[in-house]
């Protein structure tokens, strides 16, 4: 038998956290814990009536505490509460009708394996956000989905293939001060240590 996987239930509602632990309780593939004793690679299912600032604010404090795997389970999923929910760090959304034991074991398990699940209806509005976001809000900062912008992403690739400050500016055409703010900013922005732990940083997230 495979290892059971531990899932935490959060709920405002009394009703509502009784009725999701009662759906897994009767699960062979899972085990039902406190918050406080969710192991690495547990799952954390948040259910709401909506994603409103709340359920942002409980999505982010659980992934803060360590967990890295958020389901939500909400009443009603509008367009909005989509990407509050996706930017706060949920990695699974769930309709609460669609939450049928079969069903909410299934994403639970892909969650924990470290797939994201999303209604199939709502795939499409989801990723028209997600566009609209990029093109209204990032590309005109001149910033992409992973916070760097084309030109630091081109000077963190020439500081991973070995150039120094001289020669990045030499080959972008850039003073050795422009180079050096940019470097700044990145490692500013992302909290990062020092150039080294900016270029890992992109190699990690497939930037260069």
């Amino acid at each position: 038998m495979s290892e059971r996987i531990p899932v935490s239930v959060h709920a405002d509602d009394p009703l509502s956290f009784a009725g999701v632990a009662s759906q897994l309780r009767s699960r062979a593939e899972v085990e039902l814990v406190e918050d406080g004793a969710l192991a690495p690679g547990g799952v954390a299912l948040v259910i709401v009536d909506e994603v409103d600032e709340g359920a942002v604010r409980t999505v982010k404090a659980i992934r803060q505490g360590g967990c890295a795997r958020v389901v939500v389970v909400a009443t009603r999923l509008e367009d909005k509460g989509l990407l509050s929910a996706v930017e706060a760090g949920a990695c699974a959304l769930l309709r609460r009708s669609d939450a049928l034991p079969e069903k909410l074991v299934q994403t639970v398990s892909r969650a924990a394996a470290g797939d994201g699940t999303v209604p199939p209806d709502l795939l499409g509005r989801l990723l028209e956000q997600i566009g609209v976001l990029q093109r209204q809000v990032l590309a005109p900062r001149g910033l992409t989905f992973s916070g760097l912008s084309e030109r630091e992403i081109e000077v963190l690739r020439l500081i991973a293939e070995g150039f120094d400050t001289t020669e990045v500016a030499g080959r972008l055409c850039y003073s050795e001060r422009t180079v050096k703010n940019v470097l700044h900013d990145v490692t500013t922005r992302l909290r990062l240590r020092n150039r080294t732990h900016a270029v890992a940083y992109a190699l990690r997230h497939g930037l260069i």
